[in-house]
């Protein structure tokens, strides 16, 4: 059987997923913004590849990461100044995610991934191309951090 998703639906159902992800590491709604619609018009170019509805989610998170890699290393975001956002959410949620906003993007990054997307370490290892034993330390030394700093304690990473 043959899998097929139009890029309309592939946005609507993975269009909430990516926008997270890309504000998870780049912690700038404008550049999640960016990266959102540069990630869909990476899709179209390579939906033709697609297997099955896993392979697509897991497709989209790969070309999210690569985004904003490229970002990171962009001439023209190495010479700008990030804008400090204000989010509308509750207390205690602003204080879980301004906590994961300030770990290192390797450590958001699975965090992400695992809670949020809820996949397991294996997969997020496949993913990220990495070794699982690699991946469940980031988790423990994340999690270590980030109550850490929703005790108040400061850490430097």
């Amino acid at each position: 059987m043959e899998y097929k998703i139009s890029a309309t639906e592939a946005f609507n159902k993975y269009s909430d997923m990516v926008y997270r992800l890309a504000f998870a590491r780049v912690k700038n709604k404008y550049d999640a913004d960016d990266i959102l619609q540069e990630v869909f018009l990476r899709f179209i170019k390579q939906k033709n590849k697609l297997n099955n509805e896993e392979h697509t989610k897991a497709l989209l998170i790969r070309i999210t990461i690569n985004c904003t890699k490229s970002m990171f290393t962009s001439g023209h975001y190495k010479k700008t100044q990030a804008l400090d956002e204000t989010l509308s959410v509750t207390m205690p949620e602003r204080d879980t995610l301004d906590a994961v906003l300030r770990l290192p993007i390797k450590y958001r990054t699975v965090i992400h991934l695992h809670y949020y997307c809820g996949y397991k370490s294996e997969e997020i290892a496949e993913i990220l191309q990495t070794k699982p034993s690699t991946v469940k330390s980031q988790l423990h030394r994340a999690r270590k951090l980030l109550k850490l700093s929703l005790e108040g304690v400061e850490f430097d990473v």
